[in-house]
């Protein structure tokens, strides 16, 4: 694969190809626990992908200063980039820290740093599991 220039991207790309990473990433974390059923799949997948589940793991990660100067950057840059489409289900603010995250998760993928994406993706699961981020639990 051709290497893409992450530095050269707008916060929207991105946070596109980082909504795939992170979606995939839970997804295959979701089967490794055991199980099967794919409405059950889904139903516990809201609890980590919305965009209120990323708003609260964000709070949970500046509460705990767990982001990286640059991690927080691409963030920045997802988060600020004008988007054209309207946040479904939840409020602008979250929509926009959601769309941050899946910016940061996206610059570290294509940036080659997957040691530290596989480390921020462990923690998520670890925040969501033991009910730190509790507003990630979505009813």
């Amino acid at each position: 694969m051709e290497k893409l220039d992450y530095e050269q991207m707008n916060g929207l790309s991105l946070a596109y190809i980082g909504d795939a990473i992170y979606e995939i990433k839970v997804r295959t974390h979701l089967l490794h626990t055991g199980l099967t059923k794919v409405n059950d799949l889904q139903k516990k997948s809201r609890h980590y992908v919305s965009a209120k589940a990323h708003a609260a793991i964000f709070d949970q990660m500046k509460k705990a200063a767990y982001l990286k100067e640059e991690e927080l950057h691409y963030f920045k840059r997802g988060r600020n980039a004008k988007s054209y489409t309207k946040a479904k289900n939840t409020n602008v603010v979250a929509y926009r820290i959601s769309t941050g995250v899946e910016a940061m998760v996206g610059y570290l993928y294509l940036s080659g740093q997957s040691e530290r994406l596989e480390e921020m993706m462990q923690w998520i699961y670890q925040q969501v599991e033991n009910g730190s981020a509790d507003d990630a639990k979505t009813k």
